[in-house]
């Protein structure tokens, strides 16, 4: 249960960047890149329990790894898809309902710190967190 915990985002890279990619406008993005986002991750053999509080939403989240869910950025983008284990980083790939297109997300704990990495239409963007 190496993701339990409290996760607070302390910097990222090349996010803006995804976000534009993801069709975010400006002013969304500006605001997204400092939303203090918070995950706490409950996680119980197979089962997760997440809850995101951000500047913009606070959200709770049940998922079990393998089995497709339903999911809405905080822009309202809507997405379907499912997290699975490879080792010892979970591996998410959802599918946006308006085009079709997948994005790829990762965690896994690196130097004591979660490492969220996301990939859309060939842009990669990391966000890392530190324990809260």
């Amino acid at each position: 249960m190496t993701f339990n915990g409290t996760w607070k985002v302390d910097r990222n890279d090349n996010y803006e960047k995804f976000m534009e990619k993801m069709g975010v406008n400006m002013v969304k993005r500006k605001l997204a890149a400092h939303d203090n986002l918070k995950i706490t991750i409950e996680q119980t053999g197979d089962k997760f329990h997440i809850n995101e509080t951000s500047a913009f939403r606070t959200l709770e989240l049940d998922f079990t790894l393998g089995v497709t869910f339903e999911y809405a950025l905080a822009d309202g983008t809507e997405l379907s898809g499912a997290w699975t284990m490879e080792g010892d980083m979970m591996k998410g790939l959802f599918t946006r309902k308006d085009n079709g297109k997948v994005l790829t997300t990762t965690r896994v704990i690196e130097g004591g710190e979660l490492v969220q990495s996301y990939n859309y239409e060939g842009v990669d963007a990391k966000r890392i967190f530190k324990r809260g």
